[in-house]
């Protein structure tokens, strides 16, 4: 083929390529329709067709694709929170060994850092999953929502996804998460200084499943 000849356009193509084609271009097209229609019932005012599929919408939204309108708080967040977490590793003699804390927001946070286009799993991610669980727990971890299971499974299936199966030489038995807040200091020209010493909270420890459904209590 001549060099200065462009891409072979569709019509150029052979009967199956074209069948191919237009078949991949239509599931797409079909895919982020559905896509449109599910965010847009979410996020409508309550209306006889989001009452009748709440169900089918709510188990799509969430957890990856729940949609709120904090952009336009007339309040901003003035807190920064930095979720951490550690894991309990079976050595293979049978010891177990617990690790250090690891800021997973840290790693996050580096890893955008100077990144022109970074994804939207390092900015969102974590942050969301903590959102979604804080939103659906009180502050002694019980349950205050429908979805709080699911929010909890999210939370750590992250967390877990990031240790892997194996860490130090061992099996991950468990995990453990806490958030790390910090107050954003006031403006110097704004009477009264906030506190700027850090506080945690600590989760109970989560028994790593193939599922991420097992949890336990610290001992």
């Amino acid at each position: 083929m001549d060099s200065t000849e462009g891409p072979p356009r569709v019509a150029a193509l052979s009967l199956p390529a074209r069948i191919v084609v237009a078949v991949a271009v239509g599931a797409v097209l079909v895919a982020a329709l559905f896509h449109l229609a599910m965010v847009f019932l979410h996020v409508a005012p309550s209306n006889t067709l989001s009452k009748e599929h709440a169900t089918a919408v709510s188990g799509y939204i969430y957890p990856e694709f729940e949609q709120n309108w904090k952009l336009f708080a007339p309040d901003p967040l003035q807190q920064n929170v930095h979720v951490q977490a550690r894991a309990e590793v079976r050595k293979p003699g049978g010891t177990l060994e617990t690790t250090g804390w690891v800021d997973m927001t840290g790693m996050d946070v580096s890893a955008m850092r100077h990144d022109p286009v970074p994804s939207h799993t390092r900015q969102n991610e974590l942050r969301r999953a903590w959102g979604y669980y804080t939103d659906t727990h009180d502050q002694q971890d019980q349950p205050t929502g429908g979805r709080a299971d699911l929010s909890r499974e999210y939370l750590q299936r992250i967390l877990q996804d990031r240790f892997g199966p194996r860490l130090n030489g061992g099996d991950v038995v468990r995990i453990q998460a806490r958030a790390a807040t910090t107050q954003v200091p006031q403006p110097a020209w704004i009477a009264g200084r906030s506190s700027t010493s850090t506080q945690y909270r600590e989760l109970p420890w989560w028994v790593v499943t193939a599922t991420s459904s097992g949890q336990e209590n610290a001992s």
